[in-house]
């Protein structure tokens, strides 16, 4: 494990609750987004990451701009509801977790590196919260696709933990991935097409990602 970095504080206030955000419903296009990146690319390995650390909007506009993720795809994982839709999500009751599912060219950026922008772009000490959004879709959790990702993730949670680096305890749930939604089409690269447009983009996603990319410049797609 590297060494630990002095994390920011990077923790924002939602201002739009769950019942402002309208879905609609074109999961397909995900997929195809995915797919196309994957072209685009021409990777000869690729591998998954899935991290839930508050509202997608956010996150997605934030790992999309990292070199080597080659797509993050906003959706819910960890539930118990098959083919969930936002309005079902944002009850609580189906289980799920708003979450990314990064596909990343391993050659250009790891796990490990993915692990450390995880932990400093939230608040991994607040339970089923992120600002004003509270819930467990807003749980902070790492949802693990083999082994050596749940190894990594168990080691950087306690290493922050034993340094201190949070004022409280990291209550990050570190579990196995299961099954992956894709959120409605409306969600996807929602920063991207709404900047102009909506309050929430340019008083809470903005500061926000102004902030990461000075502090992983060195990280950024060219």
């Amino acid at each position: 494990m590297k060494k630990l970095l002095t994390l920011l504080s990077f923790a924002v206030s939602a201002l739009f609750s769950c019942a402002q955000k309208t879905p609609v419903l074109q999961q397909q296009k995900s997929t195809d987004m995915t797919n196309d990146s994957l072209k685009k690319e021409n990777v000869s390995s690729i591998e998954i990451a899935t991290f839930a650390n508050g509202c997608f909007w956010c996150t997605e506009a934030i790992f999309e701009q990292l070199d080597g993720v080659i797509s993050a795809v906003s959706g819910y994982t960890g539930g118990q509801t098959p083919n969930p839709t936002y309005k079902e999500v944002c009850t609580g009751e189906t289980g799920h977790a708003e979450c990314l599912q990064i596909t990343y060219n391993p050659s250009k950026i790891s796990f490990d590196e993915l692990l450390e922008i995880f932990w400093q772009t939230h608040d991994p000490t607040t339970l089923n919260r992120q600002g004003a959004d509270i819930g467990t879709q807003y749980r902070s959790a790492i949802f693990y696709h083999n082994n050596e990702q749940k190894e990594k993730a168990e080691e950087y949670k306690a290493e922050l933990n034993a340094s201190g680096a949070f004022d409280n305890p990291i209550v990050t749930e570190i579990t196995a991935f299961g099954k992956f939604y894709p959120a409605e089409d409306y969600h996807q690269q929602y920063f991207e097409t709404n900047e102009n447009n909506n309050s929430y983009c340019r008083i809470v996603i903005r500061p926000k990602l102004d902030k990461f990319k000075k502090v992983f410049k060195d990280k950024l797609k060219k």
